[in-house]
């Protein structure tokens, strides 16, 4: 005959296990929600990498993801683990570590054209009118949505590499200036470089 003592033992463990359950279920959506409210999270891609060692071969997982806040700030960054989530969270760290601020005109497009280069890749940036839209592809529209522009018109030429397609992009990013940083670095007013600007696009 069992004794009471043992009788009462695993409906205590149980109990235990399930309100711990419930206290970690609690906590992850909740801050999940807090980071997803401030920042936007892309993931550009995901690639399975093998190292072989002794034994065979041992897979990984290598993540590319872009964060950016929707009002001029954006970084990206690359993880590897051994699982895809592990991976994905150590790039969004990269990311928000890595994060610029990115100049833009009316909150909704680039200052002036830009042309921005990486390695064997080559992209070609260029404001647009109100209304255009992200005619952009592949890791550039996710680098523009985190971003916050709205209308843009960007071509890569070169190679489809997702690394060098977002490194050239941020470098062309970075070379963006607002009239207001160009007014101060020529001694000019913001006015004169506005209506130099208007005058090119007229006659364009």
């Amino acid at each position: 005959m069992a004794s009471p003592e043992s009788t009462q033992r695993p409906p205590r463990e149980g109990g235990q296990r399930q309100r711990r359950g419930r206290g970690d279920g609690d906590r992850q959506p909740r801050d999940r929600d807090r980071e997803d409210s401030e920042f936007v999270e892309k993931l550009v891609s995901i690639n399975r990498v093998a190292k072989v060692v002794k034994g065979g071969r041992r897979f990984g997982f290598a993540a590319v993801v872009v964060v950016g806040d929707s009002k001029g700030r954006v970084g990206y960054g690359s993880g590897k683990a051994r699982e895809v989530p592990e991976a994905i969270r150590k790039a969004t760290d990269q990311a928000r570590r890595a994060m610029v601020r990115v100049p833009l005109r009316e909150g909704r497009t680039l200052h002036h054209d830009i042309i921005g280069r990486y390695g064997a890749g080559k992209v070609v940036l260029r404001a647009a009118p109100q209304g255009t839209g992200i005619i952009a592809g592949g890791p550039m529209r996710h680098i523009f949505e985190a971003l916050g522009v709205k209308d843009v018109v960007a071509k890569s030429i070169g190679t489809s590499n997702p690394h060098n397609m977002i490194k050239a992009t941020f470098e062309a990013l970075q070379s963006s200036a607002s009239p207001r940083a160009v007014a101060a670095r020529r001694g000019k007013k913001v006015g004169d470089i506005v209506r130099g600007r208007e005058t090119n696009e007229a006659r364009e």
